[in-house]
């Protein structure tokens, strides 16, 4: 399962999901380093004999002419080099979201987004894409008025983070829906709702008629 959206912005249980592999980045709702992140196997495919395409010497032990021992617990799937100084930083972020709590982060985030998808609605031409029974902190959007890589650089102008998703990344999503890319706003619990009203503000004003007229 990738869970590199998910880990750092809800509660995660391996046991309730039944998932045999789990993997996630740090550096997104974790807010760690990039290049960090993290790999969970289950007891099930380790007593499986499950090994990576390539395994490393960290991975195994070579014990005979053409015979070798895999590591019995996950580190077989761990390369021998990494960078210990994002390992550190991964566990400081690990711990700091554990500090504050993983369902009262996932309380705080989807509140906040759930804010921004109501006032964004608002705006006249805002598409939402987002849909599902249960919303993630992750807000997309499209206006015919501007195009995604547009607006994203016009919000990085005025301080507001934002990404784009591209066609080429979503193409089932995206050739559903019928759009080539999407403004993405990903608001955390740190975050606060005078924030959300300054993007929006934001958005309705670089979208507006009398915007567009310049």
């Amino acid at each position: 399962m990738d869970a590199c959206q998910s880990a750092g912005q809800l509660p995660l249980d391996v046991s309730e999901l039944g998932c045999d592999f789990l993997s996630a980045t740090g550096r997104k709702f974790l807010r760690g380093p990039r290049g960090s992140g993290f790999l969970f196997v289950s007891d099930r495919a380790l007593a499986a004999g499950l090994e990576p395409l390539f395994i490393d010497m960290r991975g195994a032990d070579w014990t005979a002419s053409g015979v070798y021992a895999p590591a019995a617990t996950a580190a077989r799937f761990e390369d021998w080099e990494f960078s210990y100084a994002a390992v550190l930083g991964e566990a400081a972020a690990i711990g700091y979201a554990l500090g504050i709590g993983l369902e009262p982060i996932w309380q705080r985030s989807s509140a906040l987004a759930a804010q921004l998808r109501e006032k964004l609605a608002a705006v006249d031409g805002v598409q939402l894409l987002d849909r599902g029974p249960e919303l993630c902190a992750i807000v997309t959007f499209v206006h015919p008025a501007r195009d995604a890589e547009t607006l994203h650089a016009e919000l990085e102008q005025r301080g507001i983070n934002s990404a784009v998703s591209s066609r080429t990344t979503a193409r089932y999503d995206f050739d559903e829906k019928g759009v080539e890319a999407a403004v993405r706003l990903s608001p955390h619990y740190y975050n606060t709702e005078e924030e959300v009203d300054e993007v929006v503000a934001a958005v309705s004003e670089l979208t507006s008629e009398d915007r567009r007229a310049f």
